[in-house]
């Protein structure tokens, strides 16, 4: 039988928020979509970017797979998913904003820091997440390790930037935002906390978007925060 969670979503789906966005659907079927912002995310269920963004039908274009990994450009003939979704996004939807978003407690990132389960050179995960060994290297080389506290959310942050990296390595990309038409943006989502925050470009460094620039976005709705 098909998934009940999904007819029971659909039926609530036919309810209430299709009457409210008719026409949306309807412009959109006839019209196309024309999104701005492109953000690649993580598969983990537990993160989706229309729920933490409150975006509705249209206005981003989604790309998700094991721990929000962007690959090199690798122009080899072979089947690239993710780079190809990248390719439509910028070159034939014209998106203004690339946006990375990692999350808290990443099995992927996992994966590779800790050597967790499943993984070897020889199954696709295995394969995918040995992506994120230039990242694991950087923060070797800054004298950091796996046996240090916070060390998992370092690898996160660092991954981001990483991706970040490879985005610019596709020349497409790295025309547009030398052109000023594409900007490229990293982020890091808290599970636990719902806590968002926004890699800042000069700094490397991640900050709360609930403090960033001084603007009064207030905290209260954070697990476990109170309001100032």
């Amino acid at each position: 039988m098909f998934p009940q969670v999904l007819t029971d979503g659909y039926r609530s789906f036919l309810g209430e928020r299709l009457p409210n966005e008719r026409r949306k659907y309807e412009m959109l079927g006839k019209e196309g979509q024309e999104p701005e912002v492109l953000l690649i995310g993580c598969c983990d269920s537990r993160v989706a970017p229309e729920v933490i963004f409150n975006t509705g039908p249209g206005q981003i274009f989604t790309i998700r797979n094991v721990a929000n990994i962007v690959p090199p450009s690798q122009p080899d003939g072979a089947y690239h998913g993710t780079s190809s979704a990248i390719e439509f996004a910028v070159q034939a939807l014209k998106v203004k904003h690339i946006v990375v978003l990692g999350h808290a407690t990443c099995g992927g990132i996992k994966a590779a820091g800790f050597g967790a389960e499943p993984l070897s050179s020889g199954n696709f995960i295995g394969s995918w997440v040995s992506l994120v060994q230039p990242a694991t290297k950087k923060l070797a080389e800054a004298g950091d390790s796996k046996d240090k506290e916070g060390y998992l959310t370092r690898l996160e942050y660092t991954m981001i930037g990483q991706s970040l990296e490879n985005l610019m390595t596709f020349d497409f990309i790295r025309e547009a935002v030398e052109a000023g038409k594409l900007h490229l943006h990293g982020a890091h989502f808290g599970i636990e906390t719902g806590e968002l925050r926004i890699r800042n470009p000069n700094t490397g460094e991640f900050e709360s978007v609930v403090s960033r620039d001084g603007q009064s976005l207030s905290a209260s709705a954070l697990i476990g925060c109170t309001a100032a």
